[in-house]
């Protein structure tokens, strides 16, 4: 038998109770034989193959995704980061000097701002190997890296920026008080920072969730031939805490399964989360190589810094090994938090062995054995790695120290998280721990550290990221590629009067549209569809053939349906994003493409549609997300309204979703209710978002309710974009006038009623479209303020105001949605008019249409109720006449309030 190689000592050495040990040697050698001979692949295939055997005679061979915890990349394999590592630490430690100042300067003026240190301090070598070594900023050459940085990392990333000469000292001085126009934003905050953040990263777990989309529509591109992505890849960083978020974890199945090799995660494992460990009790990095290898992802552990290297070489019976793998990441916690002597002591002292094995070394030298995290080289290693691995995307687990450098102040504690005010004493510390020339005297006064320009260390500071194309984080506000809009005739049949007859709904549509537009010579090629698992629900199904469901693989079955006109089509060039039942999946997509203007210089025009009731409140958080990245697109909430899916239920009916759409200020929602309607605010938002390059998204909703359509009559489109026009005005000369107003499915139950109001009571009614009770909402409130500010100037008139100044009778509104939707607008009804609103407040349920808004009170008979008593009220209209209308309709007056049943 060969002499044994170190690393079959220590697996023998591990292999405790084994009747022959000898055998298992000879096995263990002629595998490290294929492996010196043939190569790891190689040897990977045969043990795959005898697993493969034994479990097929029946053996029992569990199945296990985890490593030992020890760095994934062995000592002699790793490769050295090539730069000048003695100058690369000088510049972190002025980093990381800096961003202290300017959370701790903050506190210091306003103890409110708050602020994050630790988050960069444990991140930074992680960072400085990105930008020094892989990140490339957009070149012609190159389309540029992505990153999506750790949230409370941005004082690092300020604190790089300033050295680099991209921020002031007064902006520094600024952070979190952006009021004035030259602060800084507490997180990556693409709205506030347009020029500066790609993406935002806080809320946690959206980070990791974006990113995955985002790789996937960079092979979407590539594979459409839109742009070439092939060079770029898509970095995420994210804590080891917010790994616990449903959305971190939500999608790394779809990453893995799509072979997203232009993706590497980067889980920043110090091991805390804000209140304590993240796992005390147990081993996060090893959970979480679990969850990756298994969902099929390259997987590297970046544990161990190099000074562990040797004793790991020494470890010929693997105690050194199986403690690391026994002690719980709460023991590990509380030895970065005291000494040496008591990492001596409690790690080290497990077994006498190990103490032997440190007993040349000193207390010091044992606290100066750091974590993998901290290792210019390990970290080097690992990212060079996930460069260049092909076929899996890549995680890197990378333990370090939370608040790193701190030291008794806030290295490695539970309260590390919220630590933003020091002492001087431990200012002072930090200044000695990285060897900053700062005068004690100057100390009291925080100041910032910037070297001279000409010094070697601005030089290399420069000279790094002149070799990868310029600087990064940065963002592109507006693409350089111009497309040309259509004219509003290019939807000329759903401007039209719909034929005798015949009838649609708002979402046919708003297909047919869509369809119009896929067409187009210019922006065809650059809609992007995007799915849910609902497109035979809206119609849409017609889409798979004609342009094709997008698969990297293309379509290796025959599918079940091929011998119908619609059948399902997969295509290494399909246009659609089909993301299964998957809202959180489809928005991320979504944004993806709606800020392809920014990250590849390409305007999309991406059309997510959806089951409204599971949109906005179901993905809110990433609404928000999209309006701080300036996304431009189109979402589509189809079925919408409490009363239009009349047989689902009451978590599929939707009265609420344009209540949530108004809190996103650069979201434009609509809920129109004719085809025409549909038409002129899609071209709008074309307009806008494509031709102006705006920075708004708009969200419509649908119905699949089939009615005719009176299309649009001329002049009618000003009114329809602001939110408001006359759609029919009554010619009766009578002694009452009421104005009924609506929008969606319901503005139909209300012209309904106009005519009952008519015939039954001889009261004239003219009829509004309201196609956006938030629109106006917004003017109104614009022009009181301007008003308020402006008081020796003109007063202006909100565009509800001016629609209604020459009108008579109250005002009755009726939607599909909660009350608050409308009564949004109620200040700006002309002063002394009565505004009576209708709504669907409570619980959705199931039954048809007609029970469903005689429940809720919102159809023409409550309409005309509404309307009379309000003409009561106002002293005009007898109150019997208001009694004899709820008996003429068989109106319950005694059933139970809907919000309450």
């Amino acid at each position: 038998m060969s002499t044994s190689s170190p690393q079959i000592d220590q697996v023998l050495a591990q292999a405790v109770n084994d009747p022959d040990v000898m055998e298992t040697s000879e096995w263990l050698d002629a595998l490290e034989s294929v492996i010196d001979k043939e190569g790891p692949e190689r040897a990977h295939y045969l043990m795959e193959r005898m697993v493969d055997l034994a479990r097929r005679r029946g053996a029992h061979i569990p199945f296990s995704s985890n490593t030992a915890y020890v760095n994934t990349i062995p000592a002699h394999l790793g490769e050295h980061c090539p730069g000048n590592l003695e100058i690369e630490e000088r510049l972190r430690s002025m980093m990381r000097w800096n961003a202290m100042a300017m959370v701790v300067k903050a506190n210091r003026v306003d103890g409110d701002l708050g602020g994050h240190l630790s988050s960069f301090a444990s991140l930074a070598n992680m960072l400085g190997i990105g930008f020094n070594h892989f990140w490339h900023a957009p070149t012609e050459d190159h389309g540029g890296d992505l990153l999506y940085i750790q949230g409370h990392s941005s004082p690092g990333i300020y604190a790089r920026a300033f050295l680099e000469g991209r921020l002031t000292e007064d902006q520094l001085i600024h952070f979190r008080r952006e009021v004035d126009g030259k602060g800084l934003s507490s997180y990556p905050h693409p709205k506030l920072m347009p020029d500066f953040w790609q993406f935002p990263t806080v809320s946690m777990g959206l980070g990791p969730l974006m990113a995955i989309y985002q790789a996937r529509f960079l092979k979407y591109l590539h594979a459409r031939g839109i742009a070439d992505t092939e060079k770029r890849k898509v970095w995420a960083f994210c804590g080891d805490g917010e790994m616990d978020e449903p959305e971190s974890m939500g999608a790394i199945g779809m990453a893995g399964r799509e072979q997203l090799d232009n993706l590497v995660i980067v889980v920043n494992c110090n091991l805390q989360r804000l209140d304590g460990p993240v796992r005390g009790n147990g081993k996060i990095i090893q959970e979480l190589e679990s969850d990756f290898r298994g969902a099929g992802w390259n997987v590297v552990k970046v544990i161990w810094g190099s000074g562990w290297d040797e004793l790991l070489a020494k470890d010929k019976d693997g105690i050194l090994q199986k403690v690391m793998m026994e002690t719980v990441d709460g023991e590990y916690q509380n030895y970065k938090a005291k000494d040496g002597a008591y990492v001596r002591a409690n790690f080290f002292g497990k077994h006498p062995k190990l103490l032997e094995m440190v007993s040349k070394m000193s207390d010091d030298d044992i606290w100066r054995l750091t974590r993998g995290g901290h290792d210019p080289h390990k970290i080097y290693a690992a990212f060079k790695v996930a460069q260049d691995n092909k076929g899996q995307p890549t995680v890197i687990l990378a333990k370090s120290i939370k608040g790193f450098g701190f030291g008794k102040s806030g290295e490695a504690r539970n309260t590390a998280h919220n630590t933003k005010k020091l002492d001087d004493e431990a200012i002072k510390a930090m200044r000695d721990r990285f060897q900053l020339p700062i005068a004690d005297a100057d100390l009291p006064g925080i100041p910032f550290y910037k070297p001279a320009d000409d010094t070697p260390e601005m030089q290399y500071l420069q000279a790094r990221r002149k070799a990868l194309g310029g600087y990064l984080p940065q963002r592109r506000q507006k693409a350089d590629e111009e497309l040309i809009v259509p004219e509003l005739s290019a939807f000329k049949a759903m401007l039209e009067p719909t034929a005798e007859g015949r009838e649609i709904s708002t979402t046919a549509a708003y297909v047919r549209i869509l369809t119009a537009l896929l067409r187009d010579a210019s922006l065809g090629p650059r809609v992007v569809p995007i799915m849910v698992d609902e497109s035979r629900t809206f119609g849409m199904e017609g889409l798979f053939r004609q342009i094709g469901i997008f698969s990297q693989v293309g379509q290796l079955y025959e599918p079940v349906d091929k011998d119908q006109v619609m059948y399902y089509r997969e295509d290494k060039a399909g246009q659609i994003l089909q993301e299964g039942i998957n809202e959180a999946g489809g928005m991320s997509s979504w944004i993806a493409a709606a800020t392809s203007y920014s990250t590849n210089n390409r305007v999309m025009i991406p059309f997510y549609t959806y089951y409204s009731m599971f949109g906005l409140q179901r993905i809110g958080d990433l609404a928000w997300a999209a309006g701080d990245m300036r996304a431009r697109g189109f979402l589509l909430g189809g079925t919408a309204g409490r009363t239009t899916l009349n047989g689902e239920g009451l978590q599929h009916e939707d009265g609420h979703s344009h209540v949530l759409a108004s809190t996103i200020p650069n979201c434009v929602p609509y809920d129109p209710t004719f085809a025409h309607e549909v038409a002129v605010i899609m071209h709008d938002g074309l307009r806008r978002m494509v031709t102006n390059q705006e920075d708004v998204f708009y969200y419509l909703t649908l119905m699949n309710e089939n009615y005719s359509h009176p299309g649009l009559k001329e002049g009618q489109e000003e009114g329809i974009i602001k939110g408001l026009y006359l759609l029919q005005k009554s010619e009766s000369v009578t002694k009452h006038r009421v104005q009924l107003m609506g929008s969606g499915t319901i503005l139909r139950e209300v012209i309904a009623a106009a005519e009952l109001l008519q015939n039954d009571f001889g009261i004239a009614a003219d009829v509004w479209s309201a196609p956006s009770f938030t629109l106006l909402a917004r003017d109104g409130q614009d022009v009181e303020r301007w008003n308020m500010l402006h008081p020796t100037a003109e007063p202006r008139v909100a565009h509800i105001t001016q629609c209604l100044k020459d009108t008579t009778g109250p005002v009755i509104v009726s939607t599909d949605y909660m009350r608050t939707f409308a009564e949004q607008v109620r200040a700006f009804i002309p002063k002394g008019r009565s505004y009576k609103v209708l709504g669907t407040d409570g619980f959705g349920r199931s039954d048809s249409r007609a029970k469903l808004r005689e429940f809720f009170e919102v159809n023409r008979y409550f309409v005309v109720i509404a309307a009379l008593k309000t003409l009561a009220d106002e002293g005009v209209l007898s109150a019997s006449v208001v009694a004899q209308a709820i008996e003429k309709y068989g109106i319950n007056a005694d059933k139970p309030n809907p919000v309450t049943v």
